[in-house]
C-alpha cells in the first residue's frame, strides 16, 4: 500500500494544515530492561542536579552521580526519550534524511521501519496489535494536526521496536528549537 496523504481522511473531515516539518526518529531496537530504565529517557532537570555539598553524604553523592549518569545517557544515547517531543532536544539523533515537509513521505519512512521490523505474533493466534493500515491512517490524520507518532512494539525476536516522528516546530514543547532545518 503506498501512503498518500488523502489517506484516512474520514466522513469529509479534514485535518487543518499546519506550518512546519517532521524529525523521524530511530528505529531503536533494544532490550525491554534498557527501555525500562525510565531515569535515562528523561532530559536534565533545567534547574540543574541537586546540591550534595557534604562529601561525606554518600546518599547525596549517589544521587548527584546518577542524575549525571541519566543526564549523559539522555543526551548521548538513541534510546527513545519518555516524551516524544524530547527528541528535538537529542541534537545528534536528528538526520536531513529523516527530515520531511512532505507529511506522507515521514508516514512511508514509519511504515518501512515497522515492516523491516515486524511485531510479534500471539502464541494463541488473536491479534496483538492494532493493523499497520490502521497505524497508517491514523498517523496521516495526526501528523498534519501537530501530533507526534510513536509506534513501539515486540518483536518476533522478543526485543522493543520503536520508531517516532515529532512535528517541528513542537506544539507540546513549543521552546523546544529545532534540531535541523529541511534543506
Amino acid at each position: 500500500m503506498t501512503v498518500t496523504a488523502s489517506m484516512g481522511r474520514s466522513a469529509g473531515l479534514v485535518a487543518p494544515d499546519r506550518t512546519g516539518h517532521w524529525h523521524g526518529f530511530g528505529p531503536w531496537v533494544g532490550s525491554p530492561a534498557a527501555y525500562a530504565v525510565e531515569g535515562n529517557r528523561r532530559p536534565a532537570h533545567p534547574n540543574g542536579p541537586p546540591s550534595a555539598t557534604d562529601p561525606e553524604d554518600k546518599k547525596a553523592q549517589h544521587v548527584l552521580a546518577r542524575y549525571h549518569e541519566a543526564a549523559g545517557e539522555f543526551s548521548s544515547s538513541s534510546l527513545p526519550p519518555l516524551m516524544t517531543g524530547h527528541w528535538l532536544q537529542k541534537r545528534g539523533q536528528a538526520a536531513a534524511a529523516r527530515t520531511w515537509t512532505d507529511v506522507a513521505d515521514a508516514v512511508e519512512w514509519l511504515k518501512q521501519g515497522y515492516t523491516d521490523n515486524p511485531p510479534a505474533e500471539r502464541t494463541d493466534g488473536l491479534r496483538a496489535y492494532v493493523g499497520l493500515d490502521v497505524k497508517l491512517a491514523y498517523a496521516i490524520d495526526a501528523l498534519p494536526c501537530g501530533v507526534d507518532i510513536s509506534w513501539v512494539h515486540y518483536t518476533k525476536s522478543k526485543s522493543l521496536f520503536s520508531a517516532s516522528v515529532v512535528c517541528c516546530p513542537n506544539r507540546f514543547h513549543p521552546t523546544l528549537t529545532c534540531p535541523l532545518p529541511p534543506a
